[in-house]
């Protein structure tokens, strides 16, 4: 369980832990490996040890740490090489979010921001770059992981010996929650319909006028995301974008860029870079709509409304959350929220961003709604949303026939990270590694 720990530290526990240690400290720096032609400093390994102690105290009376996440920093070189090569291509925007989320949590750490530049040496653009690489890098390695596991399975065989491998560990699994939502975005006003739509035209003459479509993203895009990558989403699986986004792009020929595309977020031009059957790879100008004069009481009584016509039996939930949710991943799913990274719509309520933590422990029963709630997402802007209790598990001893499903599902993720490991290694012997002791 412990070693479990550890290797979650080495390639998850990333953006807050490439930052270096206290300008004040003196460290006499030296290189412990060299993976290729690429060296991993003493100093690398100091300031990562630190950060991931700081983030997890129950590793302080680890052993070893530093030569585990030395070890980590290693494979981490060699699977990047490796996707370079493969060309993966990832989402840029959930990259740029995820960033943002991981520097506001760092900087709450600190009575101010001078204080937390102070405390690592280096300004807050740097700080936030560093992290911004570090996410960047992990969500290469988390695709090519998921690459490299398509179609893969278990047996039942396979799944009874890990439980038999895994008994003691699988003695207390932690309770679970099924959450349903249904979010809605406030209407703007007609003004700030107005002055989005005139700046979005001002755009959509420049380019008539042969201007570069990246570079006006650039200088225009109000997409944090994309904006700095020239409006770049990479490749986009169908049917996971907003209906009306999608549909403008799936016309467009390779290099043709669309009229004026209206979604909750604004408006947009839209540049298709390349598709296939199965994927799209376009850029976008996003012009934003100024939320700032919303109509925020119209929205909460729609949302009450709702809320009214599933208690008192006139709609389902998830009938009501397929009609109305603006987030279009859920409502596909009748309002159900699937764990991050993976397809699970029963996941541990810990995962959950703290304020989320606390409305979903105030569901008593499974059935119960919330109130509506102001939600403040780490990047975007508010909205709100309603919350329904699908399901509690309360922590509890596996039982392996009764829940085989969830077993599977453990014994696959098992195998998973078996099979990743065994290539790594195969991965090593073909690039030149040489280790220092630490």
């Amino acid at each position: 369980m412990r070693k479990g720990l550890m290797n979650a530290v080495l390639l998850s526990l990333v953006g807050l832990l490439c930052l270096q240690a206290s300008a004040g400290a003196v460290v006499a720096d030296r290189v412990v490996a060299v993976v290729g032609k690429e060296a991993i400093f003493k100093s690398d390994i100091d300031s990562r040890e630190l950060m991931a102690r700081m983030q997890n105290p129950e590793l302080a009376q680890v052993k070893g740490l530093p030569r585990t996440i030395l070890d980590g920093m290693i494979d981490q070189k060699i699977i990047l090489a490796k996707a370079k090569i493969d060309s993966i291509k990832i989402d840029l925007n959930a990259v740029e979010a995820a960033s943002n989320d991981r520097f506001q949590q760092l900087n709450t750490r600190f009575s101010s921001r001078k204080e937390m530049e102070s405390r690592f040496g280096k300004s807050s653009a740097a700080i936030r770059e560093e992290i911004h690489q570090e996410l960047l890098n992990q969500e290469l390695i988390d695709t090519l992981r998921r690459k490299k596991s398509a179609g893969v399975t278990v047996t039942y065989a396979e799944a009874m010996a890990f439980y038999k491998e895994n008994k003691e560990r699988l003695s207390n699994i932690p309770d679970a929650v099924a959450v349903g939502q249904i979010i809605k975005y406030p209407s703007v006003t007609t003004e700030s319909r107005a002055q989005s739509l005139s700046l979005i035209q001002q755009i959509k003459s420049e380019l008539q006028r042969g201007a570069d479509f990246a570079e006006l993203a650039r200088k225009y895009s109000q997409d944090p995301g994309s904006a700095k990558v020239g409006g770049d989403l990479g490749y986009v699986q169908k049917g996971e974008l907003i209906k009306s986004f999608e549909d403008a792009a799936n016309l467009l020929k390779d290099g043709q860029v669309s009229d004026v595309v209206e979604t909750r977020y604004g408006f947009h031009l839209i540049q298709m870079l390349n598709k296939d059957l199965n994927s799209i790879h376009v850029r976008h100008i996003l012009i934003g709509f100024d939320r700032s004069k919303a109509d925020v009481p119209g929205v909460i009584q729609q949302l009450n409304a709702i809320r009214s016509d599933i208690i008192s039996g006139k709609a389902t939930f998830a009938d009501m959350a397929s009609k109305y949710s603006d987030d279009q991943m859920s409502a596909k799913l009748g309002g159900s929220i699937t764990s991050a990274g993976s397809n699970n719509l029963i996941f541990s309520p810990a995962t959950l961003r703290p304020q989320l933590q606390t409305i979903i422990s105030s569901l008593k029963n499974v059935g119960d709604i919330s109130s509506p709630q102001k939600i403040e997402p780490p990047q975007g802007e508010p909205f709100y949303a309603i919350f329904i209790l699908n399901n509690r598990i309360p922590a509890h001893r596996l039982d392996a026939e009764k829940e085989y499903a969830l077993l599977a599902d453990m014994a696959l993720e098992d195998k998973y990270r078996r099979l990743f490991t065994e290539w790594v290694q195969m991965l090593r012997k073909e690039v030149y590694v040489r280790v220092s002791d630490i």
